[in-house]
């Protein structure tokens, strides 16, 4: 593996050709091209680790293109490297962003110290947890979260039975589908029943399956979510609405690994990774006696609990990020995000819907909205009524698969501002606010003087 990727833009066809196997024979993996605009072109195209930028080039020189590329957002280190070295050339590059600057003849060990320099001040790379990203595609950064996402990877190895409890639209299935994809069973079927929504009379049905003419309308065999699921994971949610009967039934299938069709007389052997899921208080309830204590048990050998939304508002920018682009790509829109006090309403309601509740709002927002940006009028009423009406104040954009534009600068500082407040002050999350990256923002705020301990 190479030390880094490097990109060369340099016009000096005899300094790119000698500089590059000096590069390269120390270990970097080098791209070299000749002129400012295929250096642009080739840094969007991502992958690069540090950039040697020439001053003086046909076209755009290095000045305007490191303006442009700074403008743009790209925060990749780079150093400016000229033959014509002035101090005010290298204090204009250093002004519009450059890292280093060094001048022709470059003497080879000083290069290669400086680019170790520069790479070792490279921000680390996030990984996917720090980004708010979890097991199965789970979003959240919050510590609750956090809590869910180690409870997942150390039970999904696992063949334990795992209850998940939690409110009505925390995400129990997905949490379930987690589990799945990280088992040894991954390969075999995910099977979800909500057993709640099932007829009484027709659930054991739905569980173990039926034979022809067991009862009126089973015209064939058919088998149940037990033989759909044999070699995966079944997951039987709000499992607190079955009745004593039937729990009964599931327990004995559970602890035999056999079930029995409706109308059958042979049981057949199933193998099961079991998940239930309710949003009840299945411990009220044995203590009530509507539910089996030993089923209880049985299910909950291991337990998660996910916390409502209220309890990790932190996570609601990148739950937001996550609805929007799913919105505008099912609406055909191109909404940036969300202006700072629609956001700050967001954060101000309570969600007794859970994030089921707040991917609707989004979406709801994007189809009354009219322009590119979501403003507190386009959200839900009772979100605008419990929420609090807000003042005005600058944009901060969330949910943007495009880079960070400039602003003048008061509304710049606003917005940055507002972003931070909206946040509680967590900088990686405003930074995803406002479609900059994380080591421009750290230069937005110096520059502003804007302090703010994280």
């Amino acid at each position: 593996m190479p030390k880094a990727t490097l990109l060369m833009v340099d016009d000096d066809k005899a300094f790119r050709a000698s500089t590059r196997a000096l590069l390269e024979d120390d270990g970097y993996e080098v791209l070299a091209v000749s002129e400012g605009q295929s250096g642009v072109e080739a840094l969007k195209r991502g992958g690069i680790d540090l950039m040697l930028l020439d001053l003086r080039m046909p076209g755009p020189d290095g000045l305007r293109v490191l303006e442009a590329l700074r403008a743009a957002g790209e925060d990749v280190p780079i150093l400016m490297i000229s033959g014509y070295g002035t101090v005010n050339s290298a204090v204009e590059a250093m002004r519009l962003g450059a890292d280093d600057f060094i001048t022709k003849p470059v003497e080879h060990d000083a290069l290669l110290e400086r680019i170790e320099e520069l790479l070792a001040r490279r921000p680390r790379l996030e990984t996917e947890e720090e980004r708010g990203v979890g097991p199965g595609g789970l979003l959240g950064a919050s510590e609750p979260m956090r809590q869910v996402f180690s409870a997942i990877r150390r039970v999904a190895p696992t063949d334990a039975t795992v209850l998940i409890v939690g409110e009505t639209g925390t995400g129990k299935e997905l949490v379930a589908r987690a589990i799945h994809e990280l088992s040894e069973r991954k390969a075999r079927p995910f099977v979800p029943l909500d057993c709640g929504a099932q007829a009484e009379g027709l659930l054991a049905s739905e569980l173990f399956g039926h034979v022809r003419g067991s009862f009126t309308g089973a015209v064939r065999d058919r088998p149940g979510v037990f033989q759909a699921a044999d070699g995966g994971t079944l997951l039987l949610d709000e499992i607190g609405n079955v009745s004593p009967a039937m729990q009964r039934q599931l327990l004995r299938a559970l602890q035999d690994g056999e079930v029995t069709r409706v109308g059958a007389v042979q049981p057949e052997r199933v193998d099961i990774r079991l998940i239930a899921a309710t949003n009840s208080d299945l411990e009220a309830a044995v203590v009530e006696g509507t539910f089996r204590r030993d089923l209880y048990y049985r299910l909950k050998v291991f337990q998660i609990v996910l916390p409502p939304l209220r309890q990790r508002k932190d996570d609601i920018p990148l739950l937001v990020a996550q609805a929007l682009r799913r919105a505008n790509a099912g609406l055909d829109r191109e909404i940036r995000g969300l202006s700072a006090n629609a956001m700050r309403q967001l954060m101000a309601y309570d969600w007794p819907g859970n994030v089921r509740e707040l991917g609707a709002a989004v979406e709801s927002a994007a189809i009354r909205g009219d322009g590119d940006l979501i403003e507190p009028s386009h959200l839900p009423q009772e979100v605008r009524a419990r929420g609090g009406a807000g003042v005005d104040s600058p944009a901060a954009e969330v949910g943007r698969e495009i880079r960070y534009r400039p602003q003048p600068p008061e509304s710049e500082r606003e917005a940055i501002l507002a972003a931070l407040e909206a946040t509680g002050g967590n900088r990686t999350q405003a930074a995803r606010l406002l479609g900059m990256g994380r080591t421009t923002l750290y230069q937005k705020m110096k520059e502003y003087g804007i302090v703010n301990e994280e």
